[in-house]
């Protein structure tokens, strides 16, 4: 039976999947013109000792409160009262983009008009709780977004309440 990297270049070690590990990530910080004296400045998820979290992502904590959207993970950040919370960019009620509106502090979704709070509470329309939060915690000046983790509030609403970072 021939070996499982045979073909590949690989030996299957630990060592030589790591080795080829740093090649891509020099690769990549190449590619995104990281310098070597900016490579200390990577996430600590990529620090050596560290594990990759592929299903978490970092953002800085918003200076003021308002809404930032991040369409590529469909996350909502919000800087509301003294917190900061991460909401699914769906409306809870058929899925459709939520849109902030800033001059109203509220989002609202364009297909059936349901309007929602920045802490995430439903006001009224069509749907019938409040947005979906994501898992967040605070390290640093970031909060780090858990994508595996979303909560709703009616199938738990005291995890629903704590997916929140005071500041």
């Amino acid at each position: 039976m021939s070996h499982p990297c045979s073909g590949c270049g690989g030996d299957g070690s630990r060592r030589n999947f790591l080795r080829h590990v740093s090649a891509i990530m020099v690769g990549v910080a190449g590619s995104l013109r990281i310098g070597p004296d900016r490579l200390a400045t990577l996430p600590v998820a990529f620090a050596p000792g560290h594990p990759v979290k592929l299903d978490e992502t970092a953002y800085p904590i918003p200076a003021e409160d308002g809404a930032t959207i991040d369409k590529a993970h469909e996350v909502i950040l919000v800087r509301y009262e003294k917190a900061v919370y991460a909401f699914s960019l769906s409306c809870p009620h058929q899925k459709t983009p939520l849109r902030w509106q800033a001059e109203a502090h509220q989002f609202q979704c364009p297909k059936h008009k349901s309007r929602f709070q920045p802490d995430g509470s439903f006001i009224d329309g069509r749907a019938t709780r409040d947005m979906d939060r994501y898992a967040i915690r605070r390290e640093g000046d970031q909060v780090w977004v858990s994508l595996d983790k979303l909560y709703r509030d009616d199938d738990n609403r005291e995890a629903w309440i704590a997916a929140a970072v005071k500041l």
